[in-house]
């Protein structure tokens, strides 16, 4: 049985989308399970949470659509089917999401069909918890904020190896051969001033919702991977020790974690250089559990690829 704790590690590590309902952009992610679901949903004024098991499930499955008798299971599946693609930018034709705002609260909901007959959902999220706020949100763009800045020095480094190697080969009475390629010397304080002053206002300018829209999915997975894992170190120690000393079986939830950090190292090992770069057409993806290649969204595109992570000391460890 799938319990909340397991929704809950799982639904951290998903990637924010940035998604449109009634016209207005939100970002959101979301997790389905065989006995629930998890979902977060923020317009960056606000951040609503919702929670729901297979009883709450049923009773309100049963509630909405009184002429259909579906299994908890079936609902669940039939929800994420409707859900992922919406994250990803690419709704159902025949799907349509609205948005309320209750007393504080936030209502999506959702018509569709299952079974040939109508499908009504409501996703009925309340305030999320400071925690809840903290933990997906706060301490990962914090920690982003610090794997860039790393990033941000290691390149500066390498601009003034390059230079010093140019310099070197003029010394040696080396000519270029195209006058067009030359380039002055890096001046880093030069390259901060004109990122505060040009490239900062465009970035502040932005619409919230497209807070989410860079090259960044890849490392908002690795970094709470990574928490993820430090949190399993701190509540079970037994899971870190080599194969031939730890448990003989694990929960099946544990093996899809590790294959996942597996798949992330390989995404994450062709993933950064863009987030320095200059904008490339923009591309974006969500299949809610492992990020394709290129999808659209109606508010702008979710976050892209980029080729340069392996350098990062603390991703090496996810």
């Amino acid at each position: 049985m799938e319990h909340s704790e397991e929704l809950e590690s799982r639904l951290l590590t998903q990637p924010w989308a940035s998604v449109c309902f009634d016209e207005s952009t939100f970002i959101a992610k979301a997790c389905f399970g065989d006995t629930g679901y998890m979902l977060l949903i923020s317009d960056l004024s606000g951040v609503w949470y919702e929670s729901a098991d297979a009883e709450a499930v049923g009773q309100r499955s049963k509630e909405l659509n009184k002429r259909l008798t579906a299994h908890v299971s079936s609902v669940l599946q039939r929800l994420h089917g409707l859900l992922s693609p919406a994250l990803a930018g690419q709704p159902h034709a025949a799907t349509s999401f609205s948005c309320q705002r209750p007393a504080g609260g936030l209502s999506l909901r959702v018509r569709s069909e299952l079974s040939g007959l109508p499908f009504y959902w409501d996703f009925r999220c309340r305030p999320a918890p400071v925690a809840t706020v903290c933990r997906h949100l706060v301490r990962p763009l914090v920690r982003m904020s610090l794997a860039l800045q790393h990033q941000v020095q290691e390149l500066t480094s390498l601009l003034l190896r390059k230079d010093a190697e140019i310099e070197d080969y003029r010394e040696s009475g080396a000519t270029l051969s195209r006058d067009r390629l030359r380039t002055e010397p890096f001046q880093e304080e030069t390259f901060l001033q004109n990122i505060m002053a040009e490239s900062l206002p465009q970035i502040c300018s932005a619409e919230d919702g497209h807070a989410f829209t860079s090259a960044l999915p890849q490392l908002y997975m690795a970094v709470t991977l990574q928490e993820a894992k430090q949190a399993r170190k701190r509540h079970h120690p037994a899971d870190l020790l080599p194969s031939a000393e730890a448990p003989a079986t694990r929960g099946q939830g544990q093996a899809e974690e590790g294959e996942r950090a597996l798949q992330l190292k390989g995404w994450v090992a062709a993933a950064v250089l863009r987030v320095s770069a200059p904008a490339a057409p923009e591309r974006g993806c969500v299949d809610h559990h492992l990020p394709s290649a290129s999808s659209t969204s109606p508010c702008g595109s979710f976050w892209g690829h980029s080729p340069l992570a392996g350098r990062w000391s603390f991703l090496s460890a996810c």
